[in-house]
């Protein structure tokens, strides 16, 4: 809702300017909707992103007009006129980017079918902001290239190949985008890069130095700096402009920690890494090309935390603006001081969220978009003129979400039982005392990621708003808290990553906040798995539990296809480093194997896989299914036979949570 965000402010709502755009965004908002209903939670987004163009006089913007379809808008700011420049009636436009003043690309999904029903890829496609100029540059629908009578080959690129960057260098109509390699067995060996003029459809393949994996273009559109990767070493290339080869800056364990992490080019030149430096955590640094050398002073570090984030830049002034980044949520730092006086007008107008800016690639103009958004209130897309001091709503994502119905998040730490603090996100439902509450214990997926980001949560929310405070571990082996956070997890798959989940738990019951009979663990994908691991280690603990997608045999992780892109790379080299050696551990994998120990499990248990998941093969969950039946008669299983590795169609994941409620309800509720 819009009053959801007002602060003390001069808010003008010039709805006009983008009428078409906020007639699905916000116009269609259910004032009066119930903030428990399932369906307010988790349908699609009524507007998806907005960017700036280059010099700043038009916004680009992905909208759901009346037929649900996602289509790309572009708003002139002087004339305060909108159009919609492009869509289909088939499919989404899921992301766009702006070439240069004049140009965009954007790629595409289709919302309405799961990924067992998807036919078609991304592509890629070119269209001038006026709507003219239409090109389509990578093809969505499979096929081999093909060649004419004059042997010239066709100007669409394969399905496979995908955006990765445009070309920095001033006015260029050119883009990046990647050509994936494939060996022999259709592992992935390579990612090649080419770069795509987006007016002729004209391609340049770049030479790459060996198995590449990573690549980073500099501020000319150059690709600058390449990571390759083969039999578990990194080696990291440097494009030296002296002699136009590549030359060799580190080379390191893949899965294990390097020296530093190749993060950005600035306009000016600058290499930004991201690197540990003898400290715990990793901060922003500038990287010494002709030392060869990270400087010994960071550019931003965060107490607690390893550098993550982005940096803003000012092409024109080949000058570093700020740089955001997260700690316990998110934050910009500004060294320009235009920019803090902005930043500080904008949050005084919106006071009760966070605001995050963005400028145009060339330099600050009169206009600046405004991110904002908060643990109650999803993400609303504004505008800010620099010289009226007004803001013009835009959209938002989730407009019939009225924040005053939501829960708070908080992040909060505990000891393990072996003393190392976990960090943990806290969200307690409204209207209560706070105290002796049925709990839900959310464990996050990966495992080796940052699990949660501070922000409205439709998960999370939703079981908010039925009375279950949420508890989301941080647990050991999740990124982002430092290498000896990180450490600690290797090899500890249902073991110390386990039991810092019950410690989690046995600390919400000390503190009065959980009700120790009515507690359940919830999770996908490694949640998934921990959720059976909790159930079988603490019965003590959690009286029932609901797994989505998640991994009930660690051996037949390194049979299926655990990354979706078939990565050797990850079975041969990663698996046995942070999960466990197939042979030395052989032991230790069979016992932290759920499917070993269903007979274990006796609480009442959801499951629901999907069943064109690649990353955890459906086998997890039927060889798991058989198992748990023998001894536990209080299993319910869900199958989407069109769904991959969790949820993309809104009836599936109605469907989906609408269950979950009923089974809580049955378990732990009133």
């Amino acid at each position: 809702m819009i009053s959801n965000f007002i602060g003390r402010s001069k808010l003008v709502f010039t709805i006009a300017i983008i009428g078409v755009i906020l007639f699905s965004a916000a116009s269609n908002s259910r004032a009066g909707a119930e903030q428990t209903s399932v369906d307010i939670f988790f349908e699609n987004p009524k507007l998806d992103k907005a960017a700036l163009s280059p010099d700043g006089k038009y916004l680009g913007v992905l909208v759901a007009t009346k037929s649900g379809r996602m289509q790309l808008a572009v708003v002139d700011l002087a004339t305060k006129s909108s159009k919609i420049i492009s869509g289909f009636s088939n499919a989404d436009i899921e992301e766009f980017h702006w070439v240069n003043n004049d140009r965009l690309v954007f790629s595409t999904g289709d919302k309405n079918v799961g990924i067992g029903d998807n036919r078609f890829f991304p592509g890629l496609y070119a269209i001038n902001r006026d709507g003219s100029g239409a090109k389509t540059l990578v093809d969505r629908v499979w096929g081999e290239e093909f060649t004419t009578g004059s042997n010239i080959k066709s100007r669409i690129l394969r399905a496979d190949n995908y955006y990765f960057s445009v070309d920095f260098s001033n006015g260029s109509n050119s883009v990046f985008v990647i050509h994936p390699v494939w060996d022999a067995v259709y592992d992935l060996k390579a990612l090649s890069l080419i770069r795509l003029d987006t007016t002729t459809g004209a391609a340049e393949h770049i030479t790459r130095p060996g198995d590449s994996k990573e690549w980073l273009i500099d501020q000319f559109g150059t690709p600058r700096i390449n990571i390759t990767t083969n039999e578990g070493i990194s080696t990291i290339y440097y494009l030296d402009p002296k002699t136009e080869k590549w030359r060799q800056l580190s080379q390191f364990n893949t899965f294990k920690e390097g020296s530093f992490t190749p993060f950005s080019f600035g306009p000016d030149g600058s290499l930004y890494v991201t690197a540990r430096n003898g400290h715990d955590t990793s901060a922003l640094y500038r990287f010494d090309l002709e030392k060869n050398a990270i400087d010994p002073n960071p550019v931003v570090s965060i107490a607690g935390y390893d550098f993550a984030g982005s940096m803003i830049f000012d092409f024109s002034k080949k000058k570093l603006l700020g740089v955001r980044y997260e700690n316990d949520a998110s934050s910009t730092i500004w060294f320009d001081e235009e920019m803090k006086k902005i930043q500080a007008s904008i949050d005084t107008l919106l006071p009760n969220t966070i605001n995050d800016v963005s400028i145009s690639r060339n330099g600050v103009s009169q206009i600046v978009l405004i991110r904002s958004y908060s643990d109650v209130q999803p993400a609303t897309f504004l505008i800010y003129d620099i010289k009226s001091k007004e803001l013009d709503l835009i959209g938002g994502k989730h407009p019939d979400i009225e924040s005053k119905k939501m829960a708070a998040q908080d992040m909060v730490r505990y000891k393990a039982r072996d003393g190392l603090e976990i960090p943990a996100y806290l969200t307690l439902p409204q209207g209560k005392a706070n105290k002796n509450l049925p709990m839900v214990v959310l464990v996050h997926g990966g495992p080796f990621v940052r699990g949660v980001n501070w922000g409205w949560d439709p998960e999370v929310q939703f079981l908010a708003s039925k009375g279950y405070a949420v508890l989301q571990p941080e647990f050991r082996g999740s990124t982002g808290y430092g290498y000896k956070h990180f450490r600690a997890g290797w090899k500890q798959w249902g073991l110390a990553m386990q039991d810092d989940i019950a410690d989690g738990t046995k600390w919400a019951i000390q503190q009065g906040i959980a009700d120790p009979k009515r507690i359940c663990i919830a999770g996908a994908s490694y949640g998934g798995y921990a959720v059976l691991m909790g159930l079988a280690k603490n019965p003590e603990l959690f009286r029932c539990g609901v797994n989505w997608v998640g991994v009930t045999d660690l051996n037949l992780m390194y049979q299926s296809n655990w990354n979706s892109d078939a990565d050797a790379q990850w079975q041969n080299y990663g698996m046995p480093v942070l999960i466990g050696d197939k042979v030395k551990d052989a032991a230790q994998l069979k016992e932290t194997s759920p499917v070993e120990i269903a007979d274990r499990i006796r609480q009442p248990l959801l499951l629901a896989y999907g069943g064109s998941d690649r990353r955890v093969p459906i086998a997890h969950g039927k060889d798991f299914l058989a198992a748990v039946r023998k001894t536990n008669s209080s299993v319910e299983w869900i199958e989407y036979v069109e769904e991959g590795h969790g949820w993309g169609l809104v009836k599936n994941r109605l469907d989906f949570w609408n269950k979950v409620d009923h089974f809580l309800d049955a378990n732990i509720g009133k």
